[in-house]
């Protein structure tokens, strides 16, 4: 796996990151790997606990002869724009733009990656609403201030949210991402491939980021099967 960089949309927008695989690491198309994945990763800690499992797949369809990459999402891990100025809007476009940079076939979204992934033919691995997202990391804020021995309501942490944004997790989400994420939802026509397809538990279930090379296996042989022509 190696970094490359590829352009947002429009002017003075800047640069982002993202891992690509061997074939695109040459940047050639060899006539041999027709197939071109993007990946659309998992959204806040989900992405940090499924890192190591999504490049693990990577490197899969790599020797499957399937080339792959994995860009970062605007204001997340190497990008130099902060995450609370960015919205659905944003985050679609830079999708699209990153399938259209690396000539994308084919695109895989994670999690609630799936609620981002471009034009493409495309699979949905164990999708997610985006208010389930929010619900999950509201809940987990709720639980810490608890702790902390402060008091706060789901209802008064939305509307505040709606209104001026929020930390949850740790990510300060802004008001316009937050309102987007709680009434998106994944495109229809996607392939859905559920947990059970996999086997095992989902690895965003684990307290700390985690691998399985089972799970790694099946999801590789699962959408190589699916790709070749």
């Amino acid at each position: 796996m190696t970094p490359a960089r590829w352009s947002l949309p429009g002017e003075d927008a800047g640069e982002e990151m993202a891992l690509v695989s061997s074939g695109l690491s040459r940047g050639v198309r060899d006539a041999a790997r027709p197939c071109r994945l993007l990946i659309v990763p998992a959204l806040f800690d989900e992405a940090n606990r499924l890192r190591r499992f999504t490049v693990e797949v990577m490197r899969r369809l790599d020797r499957a002869g399937i080339d792959s990459v994995l860009p970062d999402f605007p204001g997340t891990n190497e990008s130099l724009l902060p995450l609370e100025t960015q919205d659905a809007r944003l985050w679609g476009e830079a999708m699209a733009a990153a399938a259209h940079r690396f000539a994308a076939t084919h695109v895989l979204g994670i999690r609630g990656g799936c609620l981002f992934t471009p034009d493409l033919p495309a699979f949905h691995y164990a999708p997610l609403k985006g208010a389930q997202i929010l619900r999950g990391m509201l809940r987990a804020r709720m639980l810490a201030s608890r702790e902390a021995g402060l008091e706060e309501s789901r209802e008064m942490l939305t509307e505040r949210a709606r209104s001026e944004g929020i930390v949850l997790a740790g990510y300060p989400l802004g008001s316009g991402l937050f309102r987007d994420l709680e009434n998106r939802q994944p495109g229809p026509g996607a392939h859905v491939i559920p947990q059970d397809r996999i086997g095992g538990s989902g690895l965003w279930l684990r307290a700390e980021p985690d691998e399985d090379a089972a799970q790694a296996d099946a999801l590789a042989v699962l959408l190589a099967e699916a790709m070749r022509p």
